[in-house]
């Protein structure tokens, strides 16, 4: 009993007599770019279907991505990146970015 209590006792001292420091602040700095453009390859030159494009854009960094139009040799998508919107042409049989522009801004 009386080993224990000096056990604490001086584990409780050697708590207070430590020196404390506190951690440095935390400085979020998140500076992510993600450039694409045009001729840009989103899947490393393979075929895409329509849904792997929707999904290869938001990995890219844009929201909001909806589907225009799905027929044909290219895919078409609106999506918001920032504030700015853009609608982006890919090519479907090797996911090729053909074409980018700016359409609106908020």
């Amino acid at each position: 009993m009386l080993r224990s209590w000096i056990l604490s006792t001086g584990l409780a001292f050697g708590l207070l007599a430590s020196p404390m420091t506190l951690p440095p602040e935390a400085i979020a700095q998140t500076n992510v770019n993600i450039n694409i453009s045009i001729g840009t390859s989103l899947n490393r030159g393979r075929g895409i279907s329509c849904s792997q494009g929707e999904r290869l854009l938001r990995n890219r960094g844009f929201r909001d991505v909806r589907r225009v139009d799905c027929r044909g040799r290219f895919f078409v998508y609106r999506a918001w990146r920032g504030n700015t919107r853009f609608e982006i042409a890919i090519r479907q049989s090797d996911g090729r970015v053909v074409d980018m522009r700016r359409i609106g801004r908020r």
